[in-house]
C-alpha cells in the first residue's frame, strides 16, 4: 500500500499557474479568454472608461486577482509593471494584446491610415515585450495591417524584435468561425518566441471547424456554427444587455418589408440618396442569415446601418447581447457604459472561444518548451 500510494503521488504532475499580461485589454475578451486557458492575468492595460468598468464589473474582485492599470499606454512606464509584478523567481511567461487597428482598417481607402498616429502603438506595444521578456507574446490586430502601405510599422515592429532576442513567426490569418465561433471574422496573429527558449509544436493551431468542402478533406473537423446558435439561447429576464437601437417607424417599417432569414436592403425597395450612384454596402440594413456563421462584429455591430446587423426575423437591429454571445462571451458578461459603448467594446474583442484555441495550444507549449539558458545553468551546478 505505502508503494502504489507513493507511485500515485509521483505521478501526479502539478503544473504553475502561467504569468500573462493583457495590453490594450479593452472589456478583457483575451483575459478571459487565457483564464480559461490556464493562465494567471496578473496586469491588464487600458485606458477607456467603460472597457475599465467592464473589466472590472467581470474580471476583478472576487472573481479574479488582475492589477488593471487605466492609463494611456503611452503614459506608463513599462519597468512598472515588471517591478511590480515579476521578480528573479517569478517570469512573466506571455504578454498579450491588440493595438487599435483602426488605422490599418480596410474599409479605410484612398491611403486612409497610413501615417495614422494609433499605428505608432504597434512599436509601443513591443517596448513593453522588451522590458517584460516573456517566453512569448501574442499580437492580434485586422489583416489590414499587411497592407504594403502598412509595410514599415511590420518591418519595424519585426527589426525591434529580432534586437530584442525574439523569434518572430510569420503573420497568420485566422477566421474565428474555424474554431467554432459562429461568425466570419478575420484577423492578424502574429506570435514571438524568445530566443533562448525551445519552442515545441506547430502554430498555428489546427482549425476545428469548417464547412462541405473542408470535411471532405478532413473528417475530424466539425462544421461551422451557425448564426442560429446566438439566437436560439434562452435570454435572461434581468440581463441588462439584453437592449437594442430604438428605430423610427420609417425604419420599421423598412425591416418589416425585408425577408426574414438574410434578405438584403435592395429586396426592402428603399433606395437611399447616398445608393443611387453606387451599389456598394450592400449589407447595410440587412438581416443576418441564421443558416450560416454570422458577419463580423465591428464596433458598431449594433447598428443596422452600418452592416448586416439586423435580427433574422425580428425588426430591429441585433441586442448588445446577441453581438456578446457572436463574440462568445458567456452570458454572465455584462458590458458597461451604455448601448454605442458597449457596441465598441464587443467589436474590439477578440472571440473567447478563438482565444482559447491559441492559448491552449501556447500554453501546452510553454509546459513542454525549456529556457537554453536555464537548461545550461541547471548543467553548470551539476557539475560544480
Amino acid at each position: 500500500m505505502p508503494v502504489q500510494k507513493g507511485r500515485a503521488i509521483a505521478s501526479r504532475v502539478v503544473r504553475r499557474k502561467l504569468q500573462c499580461v493583457d495590453l490594450f485589454s479593452g472589456a478583457g475578451g483575451l483575459s478571459l479568454a487565457a483564464r480559461n486557458a490556464g493562465f494567471e492575468v496578473v496586469a491588464a492595460l487600458e485606458r477607456d472608461p467603460h472597457a475599465c468598468s467592464t473589466y472590472r464589473a467581470n474580471l476583478i474582485g472576487a472573481k479574479g486577482q488582475t492589477t488593471l492599470y487605466q492609463n494611456d499606454i503611452l503614459d506608463l512606464d513599462p519597468s512598472l509593471i515588471r517591478r511590480a509584478h515579476f521578480d528573479e523567481n517569478t517570469e512573466c511567461d506571455i504578454v498579450l494584446g491588440g493595438p487599435p487597428c483602426q488605422g490599418f482598417s480596410t474599409h479605410r481607402i484612398n491611403g486612409a491610415g497610413v501615417n495614422d498616429p494609433r499605428n505608432a502603438l504597434v512599436l509601443r506595444y513591443f517596448d513593453f515585450v522588451a522590458a517584460l521578456r516573456p517566453k512569448m507574446f501574442l499580437m492580434e490586430n485586422v489583416p489590414g495591417i499587411l497592407w504594403p502601405r502598412h509595410q514599415q510599422y511590420l518591418d519595424s515592429f519585426y527589426s525591434a524584435g529580432t534586437k530584442a532576442g525574439y523569434s518572430i513567426h510569420k503573420p497568420v490569418v485566422l477566421d474565428a468561425r474555424d474554431y467554432g465561433v459562429p461568425q466570419r471574422r478575420k484577423r492578424v496573429f502574429i506570435l514571438g518566441v524568445r530566443n533562448d527558449f525551445v519552442f515545441r509544436g506547430t502554430w498555428p493551431p489546427k482549425a476545428t471547424h469548417g464547412d462541405a468542402n473542408a470535411q471532405l478533406q478532413d473528417d475530424s473537423l466539425l462544421p461551422w456554427v451557425p448564426a442560429s446558435k446566438v439566437f436560439s439561447m434562452p435570454t435572461l429576464d434581468a440581463d441588462p444587455n439584453e437592449v437594442h437601437m430604438n428605430h423610427s417607424n420609417a425604419l420599421i417599417s423598412v425591416f418589416q418589408s425585408t425577408p426574414i432569414n438574410g434578405g438584403s436592403r435592395h429586396q426592402s425597395n428603399r433606395i437611399l440618396d447616398c445608393h443611387r450612384e453606387h451599389t456598394g454596402h450592400k449589407d447595410v440594413y440587412g438581416r443576418i442569415d441564421p443558416s450560416m456563421p454570422g458577419p463580423t462584429m465591428t464596433t458598431a455591430c449594433i447598428n443596422p446601418s452600418k452592416g448586416r446587423f439586423v435580427h433574422p426575423t425580428k425588426h430591429h437591429g441585433i441586442t448588445v447581447r446577441q453581438a456578446a454571445r457572436f463574440q462568445t462571451f458567456p452570458d454572465d458578461f455584462t458590458f458597461q457604459g451604455g448601448l454605442i459603448s458597449a457596441g465598441q467594446q464587443i467589436g474590439n474583442a477578440v472571440p473567447i472561444v478563438l482565444g482559447e484555441a491559441l492559448l491552449r495550444s501556447l500554453a501546452k507549449n510553454i509546459h513542454s518548451g525549456r529556457s537554453i539558458v536555464s537548461s545550461e545553468k541547471i548543467a553548470r551546478n551539476r557539475n560544480g
